[in-house]
């Protein structure tokens, strides 16, 4: 693994860690991007790679987009991020997962983290057996919130589409509006099955072929191939699974208005999203759209935190408040030109210090 700093996604991180326990079979990275609002938050993602260079990577981009989306979402947190790099089968045991624990808690609250791709609520609590910065735990008793982030990430970006949908096309409901969904998971899953009780025509695509059949079935939706999704004409095109999708080669094949969905770090490299501006593709930057579930998990960590009880009600508060923040983004797109990435990001590095 080549030195981070030397990586073009290096971003003056304040923590890049290798973690090591041979023993228990863990290797992992943990980068705080900032902690100018608060300790470094974000979930710990499972995932096979390739190379190790890739796993540096995910680690110092996902974790410089924490820093921003809990900026840009108001929350009292910085960015973080951590990757355990697994083996083909994706293998997770309690020791590993003790293990990571072990090192967030050495940390001493540096970093708090929460689940991610490959990283369920059940992982989340056997982590809590060993750090208590930790967020993402089963709803406590006198509690209402908090528990799995999917259904609150869900809900923030089905508020962003109906908020991109009356920007862009002057529509207030979803009702025969085409939505194309990349990733029918959890998170995408959710914004499916919201956006069709307002009556949105759905085509879905997912690699889960079985999913993604049940889920049409259930919702009346249409499926095409995973490889053809990107392509699908249609009103919205909402990238809900993992990032990079959208670069040279993917955008000029769009046949989309509208790009809103809850993948991370969605533009492959800086400066794409002015492809999609020349397309005139109205584009809900990813990190501002999906913080839904952040908002969720440091809600419930605060709460906790402070001895207090999370309640829903808080946490529903806070996702309303991303339409508006879209709506600002696309109006100072609009008035300077400069595509609306670059505008979250601008206000995104001012709220931490940059």
């Amino acid at each position: 693994m080549t030195a981070f700093w030397t990586e073009p996604d290096y971003d003056d991180h304040e923590l890049v860690q290798l973690v090591r326990d041979e023993a228990r079979g863990l290797t992992a990275i943990i980068a705080v991007h900032s902690s100018h609002l608060g300790p470094g938050a974000g979930g710990t993602r499972v995932w096979h790679y390739a190379q190790p260079k890739d796993a540096m990577r995910d680690a110092l981009r996902l974790s410089r987009g924490m820093s921003y989306k809990n900026a840009m979402a108001g929350l009292p947190m910085g960015g973080g991020k951590a990757v355990i790099l697994a083996d083909k089968d994706r293998t997770k045991t309690d020791a590993m997962l003790h293990a990571f624990a072990d090192k967030v808690e050495a940390l001493g609250g540096q970093y708090v983290t929460a689940a991610d791709v490959g990283i369920s609520e059940g992982d989340i609590v056997t982590m809590s057996q060993r750090t208590s910065y930790v967020s993402g735990l089963p709803i406590a008793a006198g509690s209402t919130g908090g528990g799995d982030p999917g259904p609150s990430t869900s809900l923030g970006i089905y508020q962003g589409i109906k908020a991109a949908v009356r920007h862009k096309l002057g529509h207030d409901s979803l009702k025969d509006v085409h939505i194309a969904i990349q990733g029918t998971g959890s998170v995408g899953g959710g914004v499916a099955r919201l956006a069709a009780k307002d009556g949105a025509r759905l085509t879905l695509a997912d690699i889960n072929q079985d999913g993604v059949k049940a889920l049409a079935d259930e919702l009346d939706g249409e499926v095409v191939a995973p490889d053809a999704i990107l392509s699908t004409t249609c009103d919205v095109l909402s990238p809900n699974a993992l990032g990079a999708i959208l670069n040279e080669d993917s955008i000029p094949q769009l046949s989309t208005t509208i790009v809103a969905g809850g993948a991370n770090n969605q533009l492959a490299r800086a400066g794409q999203g002015a492809l999609l501006a020349e397309r005139d593709i109205l584009y809900a930057p990813d990190y501002v759209i999906n913080a839904g579930g952040i908002i969720s998990v440091a809600t419930e960590y605060l709460c906790r935190r402070d001895g207090v009880p999370c309640k829903i009600e808080d946490v529903h508060a806070r996702i309303a408040q991303i339409p508006a923040r879209l709506e600002e983004i696309w109006a100072e797109a609009s008035k300077s030109s400069l595509p609306s990435d670059v505008i979250a990001d601008k206000m995104a590095q001012t709220l931490i210090g940059r």
